[in-house]
């Protein structure tokens, strides 16, 4: 994992608090996160070695769309507007704005909200077990394992752009980074 820190115990009950909240957080989630893949195609379409692993990711950021969705309309609910991410509004705003290194960076923000989802789902997961909602804990198993390998599709995008010492620098220093602003965010019925 390239996370520095760990989400608050504290968390998993502000999160599940209001699950109509929580899964329409999770649902616009899951969208931003194909959008961005898809924007990075657009932005980048002659890098051809990433066209496919982020056409691919994106399909798959849009089926966790739907099951979402489905989980909101099982319960009868309809999702909740989006609401500012102030966790990935702060990542993004530490993107340098110089090529490659935007892409890098571009490339690491995504990594990093995508290890951040995994490790917040696996928490849901397992909390949902421990309460009673095993097939939520399941639903929530599945997407976590597939947020870990969208991490590892950025991560690895963003090494074959630099040495490897500039990007493990840069690593750790969003590392740090992130560490900061979620110590900062406060504990709500979100994913980030």
């Amino acid at each position: 994992m390239i996370l520095k820190s760990s989400t608050h115990p504290r968390w998993f009950a502000a999160a599940s608090r209001d699950l109509q909240a929580l899964l329409s957080d999770h649902l616009h989630c899951e969208r931003k996160a194909a959008e961005n893949a898809l924007s990075l195609v657009r932005r980048y379409p002659h890098r051809a070695d990433s066209v496919n692993a982020l056409g691919r990711l994106a399909h798959e950021e849009t089926s966790h769309v739907i099951q979402v969705a489905e989980r909101l309309a099982e319960r009868g609910w309809l999702p909740r507007p989006d609401t500012p991410n102030l966790y990935a509004r702060a990542l993004f705003a530490e993107v340098r704005g110089c090529e490659p290194e935007r892409l890098v960076d571009l490339l690491l923000v995504a990594a990093f909200i995508e290890a951040r989802s995994h490790e917040r789902l696996s928490l849901l997961a397992r909390g949902f077990v421990e309460h009673g909602e095993s097939e939520l804990g399941w639903f929530y198993r599945g997407l976590a394992n597939a947020e870990e390998r969208h991490a590892e599709t950025f991560l690895d995008l963003a090494a074959r752009l630099v040495t490897g010492d500039v990007f493990a620098a840069r690593r750790d220093d969003f590392a740090g980074r992130e560490a900061e602003i979620l110590a900062a965010l406060p504990h709500a019925a979100r994913i980030h």
